[in-house]
């Protein structure tokens, strides 16, 4: 990824307030796969000035722009990721709710593989895999 969150949104024609620059921030920052509650509460700790709404708006803005990419890991929360990442796949713990981010060139080839085999070539996939700790593990 060249570009920043920030300058894309600026590349795109987007009015860049200084609250939108605290979100464009702590999403950028982000490690994990926030939903819009952790977001606010992570942008509302570098400004308190910003509102449940304004991040909401924003989110939903960026969304729109394809600045943000939007999952719903069944757990009924929208959570949010930059849109321009390298590619992933995803391994959701049902018990934790922790996203883990995977890359498997077999799971890739495979995917190619069906495709073609079906007549297309595959431009775009999404795989979301469900799971629970084979064991109990403290560090899981």
């Amino acid at each position: 990824m060249s570009e920043t969150i920030i300058e894309r949104c600026e590349a795109r024609g987007l009015r860049m307030t200084e609250q939108r620059r605290v979100i464009a921030t702590v999403l950028e920052d982000a490690t994990d796969h926030p939903d819009v509650e952790e977001l606010y509460a992570r942008a509302s700790a570098a400004d308190p000035n910003i509102s449940l709404a304004t991040v909401y708006r924003t989110v939903k803005l960026f969304e729109e722009t394809g600045i943000l990419e939007k999952h719903e890991f069944m757990d009924g929360r929208a959570r949010y990721e930059d849109a321009e990442r390298d590619h992933h796949d995803h391994l959701i713990d049902l018990q934790s709710g922790k996203v883990i981010e995977f890359v498997d060139k077999e799971i890739e080839a495979l995917q190619d593989r069906i495709a073609k085999k079906l007549g297309y070539q595959l431009k775009g996939h999404r795989l979301e895999l469900y799971g629970v700790p084979l064991k109990t593990d403290p560090d899981h």
